[in-house]
C-alpha cells in the first residue's frame, strides 16, 4: 500500500471514528426541533444550524485539546483542578450526577424517537416490540470489545442516517435560493416563540455529555491536527444532515397560509401525512425518513449511556478495575440509563413532550459544563504552556453566555408551567435573562484571568525553587 493511500485510509477511519460525536447530537431532539423550525419558519432559521455547529466544534475541540496536551480526559482534568480543595467531592458528584441525569433524560427521548421512526415503516407492529429490540441491540453494542469499535460502528450508522435524510430532503424538492438566503442572511421572524426555537436548535446541537464523550474516547497518542480534522469533518457533516432535516420540515407547510401554520398541532403523524402528500415518491419518503429517525434515536441511545459511564470512570476511578470497561460499575451506569429509557418507552409516553422535556433538562446542564471546560483549559497546572488563547477565550465566553441564556430560559419556562404562571412578553424575558447571563460570563472571564496568573506564579516559584535546590 502506497504512503498516500495509507494516509487517505487513516483519515477516513479518523472521520468515521469522530462521527460518534455527530451520532450523539443528532437524536430525536434534533430531528423534532429542526423539523418544527422548518415547518413554522421554513428556511429562516437555517443560519442557526451553522452557528450551532460552530459552537459544538469550539467546545469539542477544547475538550480534545485538554486530553491530548494534558494526557487526561475532561473528567480527570476537572478532578485534577479541584485536587486538595474542600469543594472537590461536591463538584465531582455534581458533574457526574448532571451528566448521568441528563443522559437518562435524553435516553427516554432517544428510545421513544427511535420507536416512532420504526413505526413509520412498520405501523402494524406493537411499539413495545421495538422498545425491547432497540434495548437488546444497544446492549449488544456495549459488549463490543473496545470503545473505538463502538465509535466506528456509530460512524457507519451516521452515514446511513445522512443518506436517509439527504434522500428525503431531495424528494421534497427544496427551494435552493430560499435555503441559501436562510444560511447567509441571519433573521429571527418577528413572531412570538421564534427566538425560543433558535435557542432550542442550539441547545439540541451542543450536547453536554457529548463533550465528555469526545474527550473520553480519544486516543491520547493522536495529534491535535488529526483530532481537529476528524472533528471538523464529522461535526460539519452533522450540521449538513441537520440542514437536510430542516429542509424536510419546510416541506410540511409548503403552500399553507400563516393562519393555518399558527393553528397547526405539530406531531409525528403530521410529518408522516405531509411527507406522503408532498413528496413525489409518496410512501417511500415516509419509510426513508422513518429509517433516519430510527437511526438518529438508536445511535444516541448508545452514546448517552456510554458517555455517562466514561464520565463516571474518569472522575471516580480511571485506574480502578471496578470502573474498567465491561466491569460491574461500568455496566451499572450504562444499563441503568438504558433501562430508564426503555421503561418510559414501554409506558408509551407521548413522544414530542418527552423529547422537548429532555432538551430542557439538558439545557440547564450545558452552561454548568461549559464553565468547567473553560476553567480547566485555562489552568496552567493542567495545560502547562498550552492554555487557551485569548481569542478562543472570548469565543468560548460567548458560548457560555448563550448556553446560560438557554439554561435560564428553560428553567423559567419549567417553573412557570409548574406554578401555572403566565410569562410576560418573551422578548422582555429574553432581555432580562441575557443581562443575568452576561454578568455570570463576566465573572467567569475575570476568574480565568485570576487562575492563569496564579498558575504562572506557581510555575515560576517551582522553577526558582528547583534552581536553588
Amino acid at each position: 500500500m502506497s504512503k498516500k493511500l495509507q494516509i487517505v485510509k487513516q483519515r477516513l477511519f479518523n472521520i468515521l471514528f469522530w462521527s460518534v460525536v455527530s451520532a450523539a447530537f443528532i437524536g430525536p431532539g434534533t430531528v423534532t426541533t429542526v423539523t418544527k423550525a422548518g415547518a413554522y419558519y421554513r428556511y429562516d432559521l437555517m443560519w442557526t444550524v451553522i452557528f450551532s455547529i460552530f459552537a459544538a466544534l469550539l467546545l469539542q475541540e477544547a475538550s480534545a485539546r485538554i486530553t491530548i496536551y494534558s494526557g487526561m480526559n475532561l473528567g480527570q482534568a476537572i478532578s485534577k483542578y479541584f485536587e486538595g480543595k474542600k469543594s472537590r467531592t461536591i463538584v465531582l458528584i455534581l458533574v457526574v450526577g448532571a451528566i448521568i441525569l441528563g443522559s437518562a433524560a435524553y435516553e427516554t427521548g432517544n428510545i421513544i424517537g427511535s420507536v416512532e421512526g420504526l413505526h413509520f415503516v412498520f405501523p402494524k407492529v406493537p411499539k413495545s416490540y421495538f422498545v425491547l429490540g432497540i434495548g437488546f441491540f444497544a446492549f449488544l453494542a456495549f459488549s463490543l470489545r473496545s470503545v473505538r469499535l463502538i465509535a466506528q460502528f456509530m460512524g457507519a450508522f451516521v452515514i446511513l442516517m445522512g443518506i436517509a435524510f439527504f434522500s428525503t430532503a431531495f424528494f421534497v424538492k427544496p427551494d435552493i435560493s430560499a435555503m441559501l438566503k436562510g444560511i447567509f442572511v441571519p433573521t429571527i421572524p418577528n413572531v412570538s416563540g421564534a427566538g425560543l426555537l433558535v435557542l432550542g436548535i442550539i441547545g439540541t446541537t451542543v450536547v453536554p455529555y457529548d463533550i465528555f464523550l469526545g474527550s473520553g474516547i480519544i486516543d491520547k497518542s493522536q495529534t491535535i491536527k488529526d483530532a481537529r480534522f476528524g472533528l471538523s469533518v464529522a461535526i460539519i457533516l452533522g450540521g449538513i444532515i441537520t440542514m437536510a432535516i430542516m429542509t424536510v420540515g419546510s416541506a410540511i407547510t409548503e403552500g399553507w397560509s400563516q393562519k393555518a401554520i399558527n393553528n397547526m398541532e405539530f406531531s409525528f403523524d403530521l410529518i408522516k401525512n405531509i411527507l406522503y402528500l408532498n413528496s413525489f415518491i409518496g410512501d417511500l419518503a415516509v419509510y426513508i425518513f422513518g429509517f433516519g429517525m430510527f437511526a438518529a434515536g438508536f445511535t444516541s441511545a448508545i452514546t448517552a449511556p456510554l458517555a455517562s459511564a466514561i464520565t463516571a470512570r474518569s472522575v471516580f476511578g480511571y485506574n480502578n478495575k471496578k470502573w474498567a470497561p465491561k466491569s460491574l460499575y461500568y455496566y451499572l451506569v450504562t444499563g441503568g440509563i438504558l433501562l430508564t429509557g426503555m421503561t418510559f418507552g414501554l409506558l408509551q409516553v407521548k413522544p414530542i413532550p418527552a423529547i422537548i422535556a429532555a432538551q430542557a433538562f439538558n439545557g440547564l446542564i450545558l452552561p454548568f459544563i461549559s464553565i468547567f471546560l473553560i476553567i480547566v483549559i485555562n489552568d496552567p497546572k493542567v495545560m502547562k504552556d498550552k492554555v487557551n488563547s485569548w481569542l478562543l477565550n472570548v469565543l468560548m465566553i460567548f458560548v457560555v453566555w448563550l448556553t446560560t441564556v438557554i439554561g435560564l430560559l428553560n428553567l423559567t419556562k419549567a417553573l412557570s408551567q409548574m406554578l401555572k404562571l403566565e410569562l410576560p412578553d418573551p422578548d422582555r424575558v429574553f432581555l432580562i435573562l441575557s443581562i443575568i447571563s452576561g454578568l455570570i460570563s463576566v465573572y467567569v472571564f475575570s476568574y480565568i484571568i485570576k487562575i492563569r496568573k496564579q498558575g504562572k506564579e506557581l510555575i515560576l516559584k517551582n522553577i526558582t525553587q528547583g534552581e536553588l535546590d
